[in-house]
């Protein structure tokens, strides 16, 4: 018994070695690009559920706070050659809270749909180790269940009137798929007490990307 166990364990010691020598080449890297409700937390919790699935996975979290859909833009044509270095195979992008605040930050919709047409088009210049423009994937954006500071009643109804229609709208026209995160708060609207979710409305996020990642990966 003895020795069959010390083989057994040699035998797992040889496999957890193999695994840590596998090419860099395998596995999936995942592009998270939006504001603050990305770089808060779902890329980490989304890297878990991929691990979790037997998915070698990198999650890049270029998620920047504070940011609009203009703003997102000017920081990937900017970066632009540097970020196109990380050679995506995924990318997951949820844009549009702070484009319905109502300070210099708001921005009208039709300028919206513009700068989320350009940041696809940037996106499609970006390659993935085998070559190919990296899946991209589309979400729409939780209601404002309250009025912070720099929002109020009509940023609300943006978000369900212009934007998500718009996110949508696009997708339809580009050929993208929508994760509706939206509805993830709509179900579970106790986790969105403010424009941000707590911590399990972020692992719930991470689950509805998963999913709709699920037939790919």
């Amino acid at each position: 018994m003895k020795d069959r166990a010390g083989r057994g364990a040699i035998l797992v010691s040889a496999v957890l070695l193999l695994m840590s020598c596998a090419p860099p080449g395998r596995g999936v890297i995942v592009f998270c690009a939006g504001d603050s409700l990305t770089k808060a937390a779902y890329p980490d919790f989304l890297r878990r559920e991929l691990n979790r699935d037997g998915i070698a996975a990198r999650v890049l979290n270029y998620g920047r706070s504070g940011y609009t859909s203009g703003e997102y833009l000017k920081f990937l044509v900017k970066f632009r050659p540097k970020l196109i270095e990380e050679k995506p195979d995924v990318v997951l992008l949820q844009l549009g809270t702070n484009d319905v605040r109502i300070d210099h930050d708001a921005t009208p919709t039709d300028a919206f749909k513009e700068n989320m047409r350009q940041i696809l088009a940037v996106f499609r210049t970006f390659r993935s180790r085998s070559g190919k423009i990296p899946l991209i994937l589309m979400a729409t954006i939780p209601d404002i269940p309250e009025t912070p500071p720099n929002f109020d009643a009509s940023s609300a109804r943006r978000v369900r009137a212009e934007i998500n229609p718009a996110i949508r709208e696009i997708a339809a026209a580009e050929g993208i798929a929508v994760v509706d995160q939206h509805a993830v708060f709509l179900r579970r609207p106790d986790l969105l007490p403010e424009v941000h979710p707590v911590r399990e409305g972020y692992r719930l996020m991470a689950e509805v990307w998963r999913e709709a990642l699920r037939p790919r990966y």
